[in-house]
């Protein structure tokens, strides 16, 4: 336990400058989507918005449409903006992908030299995957909680925010699933780049699969396969989408990308 513990705090050291330095930048956004919100409220061009969006984006919107256009919509914008999404499953696959590096660089062959069980390269990467998206989202809720402090009134301020903590903990189990899909890869890789890469495309393939899906019936059922199919934020905010099934299906899907991380990792040739 000790040793592993402390191949977690060695990885913890190498990526706290990254992860700090994502966590503030998170933080800015969402208080600047909270001014952003404020002040298109106080200037009534929700309507002027409205009229400017493409009837394709409308269509894909389909309810959520006037929710995006909301006061609410517009604070939670960080949430469910693709930068913000591309940045965090960004950061989940650079830590995801960590014992690829290991390999790669043959800093695992000293690892493993010491007494300690291989499992706990899986493990560790598991822990710094979990306790970083913890932050990263915190992050996010702090910055949201900040900024409507400062600047909305306190009932409104409190009714705004009483969607974040469920759509921050959706997001964070969706991210824990990219994290685990990243990890499985990284437990066969030799290279951190191809892990990474894999994950990366794959992402992107299953971000455009579930947008055109919402547009184009046959591709539907394709779109359940992509984790971001669970991720209904626009649906969280208007209290219409079923958070707790979908939370559980990123879960399901996580535990079984680790479970496999778990075997492939135990079985390599390294």
């Amino acid at each position: 336990m000790k040793a592993g513990l402390a191949l977690w705090l060695h990885s913890a050291r190498r990526a706290r400058p990254l992860i700090l330095a994502t966590c503030g930048m998170l933080v800015g956004f969402q208080v600047l989507f909270v001014l952003a919100a404020r002040s298109i409220q106080e200037f009534s061009t929700f309507d002027r918005l409205a009229a400017l969006v493409p009837d394709v984006l409308r269509q894909m919107l389909g309810p959520s449409f006037l929710t995006m256009l909301s006061f609410q919509g517009i604070v939670c914008l960080g949430y469910f903006h693709v930068a913000v999404i591309a940045v965090l499953v960004g950061m989940t696959i650079a830590i995801a992908t960590e014992p690829a590096a290991e390999v790669e660089t043959r800093l695992l062959d000293l690892i493993l030299a010491h007494p300690l069980a291989r499992h706990w390269v899986i493990t560790r990467t598991i822990a710094l995957l979990a306790s970083s998206i913890a932050l990263m989202v915190f992050a996010m809720m702090a910055g949201t909680r900040a900024g409507l402090l400062w600047w909305i009134p306190g009932e409104t301020a409190r009714a705004t925010f009483g969607v974040v903590p469920l759509l921050s903990l959706n997001l964070a189990v969706l991210l824990l699933c990219w994290g685990a899909i990243g990890l499985v890869l990284a437990s066969r890789a030799h290279r951190r780049s191809v892990a990474s890469a894999i994950t990366g495309l794959l992402a992107v393939a299953a971000y455009l699969v579930d947008v055109i899906a919402q547009v184009w019936s046959p591709l539907r059922p394709l779109a359940r396969f992509s984790p971001f199919h669970y991720y209904n934020s626009l649906r969280l905010i208007l209290g219409s989408a079923d958070a707790t099934h979908d939370m559980l299906i990123l879960s399901g899907a996580a535990a079984a990308a680790f479970l496999l991380a778990y075997f492939f990792f135990s079985r390599r040739d390294l």
